[in-house]
C-alpha cells in the first residue's frame, strides 16, 4: 500500500486524525488509496488559513487569478486520460465518461480564467446633482464547499474555479467515498502558484468537517451539492449562524422525459437510455420518469427494452463497458429496495434489476425498467439515484405535461417530438430549470447556468457567468467630488 495521502492546509500537506480507504466498486479487492481524515481542529486551521489569505487574494489582480486558473486548466487537460482512469476506478462510471468529466473540469477552469478578466461594474449618475454612483462586485470571503461522490472532479471544479476567480478563499470538503479525484485536483491547484491558504483540502465526514464549516463564524458562504434532506439542514444552519452565511444548494431531481406520439422512436430511445442509465443512473439530472403517450407507448417500451438488453454492464475501465457498477454497497441496497417497493406498489418490472457477477467482485446491477407505473407511486416521486426508470402512460400531450410538472423537484426535463408547436410549448411551460428537446435530460455545457426550481435548487445558479451571483456581493458607492 502506498503512503497515506494528506490534507492540504495553509499551503502544506498535513497528516490527519484517521484514514479513509478508497475502494474500487468494480473490484472491491482493489484499494485505490488511503487518505488522511481531518478532524474539527484541522478544519478550523483550514478556515483560519483561508481567512488570513482572503484580504490579499481578494485584492489580487485579474492577471494573477487568470494565470493560476489557466495553469490549473492546462494540467487537468494534459492529464485527462490518467485522471479519467482514476475517476472511473474510484466512482464506477465508465472510462470514456471519466475522461469526459475530467475534460469538463479543465474547461471549467479555463472558462473562469477568462472570467477573471471580464468582471465589470457599473457607473451612473445619481438623482442628486453632482454625485457619482458606482456598483461593483466583491468577493464574499471564505467559502466552504461540500461536494458529492457522483461527479468527483467536475462538481468541485465548477465550485472552486468561480470562487477563486472572484477573489474568494476556499475550504473544500469532498465526499469521503471518492477522495482520489479530489486529492488529485488539489495537488494540481497546489502547484498553480496560489498563495498559501487561498485553497485548502479537508477530507472527512459531514458530521465533523461539514458541521464545522456550518458552525464557524469565519465561513462567509457555503456551496453544497447533495441530498434534499442534507440541503435543508444546511440552509437552516446557515440562517441560524451568527453572522448568517450565504448559501447555495443543488439537491435532487426526479426528472421527466416526455415521449409524444410523433417522436422519432430511435431518437427517443437513445435519449431515454442515455439519460436514465448512463453513469449508472447516478446523476441528479437522470431521466427516471419516462412519460409516454398512448399512441407510441408499446413501440417505445419494446424498443427501449431491446436497447437495454444490448447494454454491457461490467468493470468501469474495461473497453466496451456501457454501464459500470453502482458506487457502493449502500447504494446498491437502496436500488434493490426500490425495485421491491415498485413491484409492491403495482408497477411491472419489465426488464432488469438483477444483481450480476463479473470477473471481479463489485456492485453490478442490470439496468431496470418499470412499466405500468403511475405518478403517485414512490418510484415515480422519490429519487432512487441508480439505473432504474419507470414508464408512465399518458393520454395526450396535455396530460404528459401535467404529469411531468407534478413533482416536488424541478431540475431538468425533456421532450421527444418532431412538432415545433409541442417543443416550443414544453420549453415555456415545463417547471424545470433546464429543458431538453430530443436529447437526454443529463448533459449541460460548462459555460451555461446549471440549476433547477422547487426542491432541486436554492440560491443562484452554478456555472457560466451566472456563478458570480454565488461568489460575489454587490457594493454601491457614492462620490461627491470636492
Amino acid at each position: 500500500m502506498n503512503a497515506i495521502l494528506k490534507n492540504f492546509i495553509a499551503g502544506e500537506w498535513v497528516d490527519g486524525s484517521g484514514v479513509t480507504r478508497n475502494i474500487n466498486p468494480s473490484n472491491t479487492n482493489d484499494v485505490v488509496g488511503e487518505y488522511a481524515k481531518a478532524d474539527r481542529a484541522q478544519t478550523e486551521k483550514a478556515i483560519a488559513a483561508a481567512k488570513a489569505a482572503f484580504p490579499a487574494w481578494s485584492r489580487s489582480t485579474p492577471q494573477e487569478r487568470y494565470d493560476a486558473l489557466n495553469k490549473i486548466s492546462a494540467e487537468i487537460l494534459s492529464r485527462k486520460e490518467e485522471l479519467g482512469r482514476l475517476l472511473a476506478r474510484e466512482e464506477g462510471k465508465t472510462l470514456p465518461e471519466g475522461i469526459g468529466e475530467v475534460a469538463r473540469a479543465g474547461q471549467i477552469f479555463a472558462f473562469f480564467a477568462g472570467e477573471a478578466l471580464r468582471l465589470t461594474g457599473e457607473k451612473g449618475a445619481s438623482v442628486r446633482p453632482g454625485l457619482d454612483v458606482e456598483i461593483t462586485r466583491e468577493a464574499v470571503g471564505v467559502v466552504g464547499m461540500i461536494t458529492p461522490w457522483n461527479f468527483p472532479i467536475a462538481i468541485p471544479a465548477w465550485k472552486i474555479a468561480p470562487a477563486l476567480c472572484y477573489g474568494n478563499t476556499v475550504v473544500f470538503k469532498p465526499a469521503e467515498l471518492v477522495p482520489g479525484s479530489a486529492h488529485a485536483l488539489s495537488e494540481i491547484i497546489a502547484r498553480s502558484g496560489l498563495p498559501a491558504g487561498v485553497f485548502n483540502l479537508v477530507v472527512g465526514s459531514g458530521s465533523v468537517v461539514g458541521q464545522t464549516l456550518l458552525e464557524h463564524p469565519d465561513v462567509a458562504a457555503i456551496s453544497f451539492t447533495g441530498s434534499v434532506g442534507t440541503g435543508r439542514k444546511i440552509a437552516q444552519a446557515c440562517v441560524l449562524s451568527n453572522p448568517m452565511k450565504k448559501f447555495q444548494l443543488e439537491m435532487g431531481g426526479k426528472n421527466p422525459l416526455v415521449v409524444l406520439d410523433d417522436a422519432d422512436v430511435k431518437v427517443a430511445v437513445e435519449a431515454a437510455a442515455n439519460g436514465a442509465y448512463f453513469s449508472t443512473g447516478q446523476r441528479c439530472t437522470a431521466s427516471s420518469r419516462l412519460i409516454v403517450t398512448e399512441g407510441i407507448h408499446d413501440t417505445f417500451v419494446a424498443a427501449l427494452t431491446e436497447r437495454l438488453k444490448g447494454l454491457v454492464v461490467d468493470d468501469a475501465v474495461k473497453q466496451g463497458t456501457h454501464i459500470g457498477p453502482v458506487v457502493d454497497a449502500n447504494q446498491l441496497e437502496q436500488d434493490q429496495r426500490y425495485l421491491k417497493i415498485g413491484q409492491d406498489e403495482g408497477a411491472k418490472l419489465a426488464w432488469g434489476g438483477e444483481l450480476l457477477n463479473r470477473e471481479t467482485p463489485g456492485f453490478y446491477m442490470q439496468p431496470a425498467l418499470f412499466t405500468e407505473a403511475t405518478n403517485n407511486m414512490r418510484i415515480a416521486r422519490e429519487e432512487i439515484f441508480g439505473p432504474v426508470a419507470c414508464v408512465i402512460r399518458a393520454k395526450n400531450y396535455d396530460e404528459a405535461l401535467a404529469i411531468s410538472n407534478d413533482t416536488e423537484f424541478g431540475l431538468a426535463a425533456g421532450v421527444c417530438t418532431t412538432s415545433l408547436k409541442y417543443a416550443s410549448h414544453f420549453k415555456r411551460n415545463s417547471e424545470a430549470g433546464m429543458v431538453m428537446v430530443n436529447l437526454p435530460t443529463a448533459g449541460v455545457d460548462y459555460h451555461v447556468p446549471f440549476g433547477g426550481r422547487k426542491g432541486s435548487s436554492y440560491g443562484a445558479r452554478e456555472q457560466g457567468s451566472y456563478a458570480r451571483e454565488v461568489y460575489t456581493t454587490v457594493k454601491t458607492a457614492y462620490t461627491f467630488p470636492v
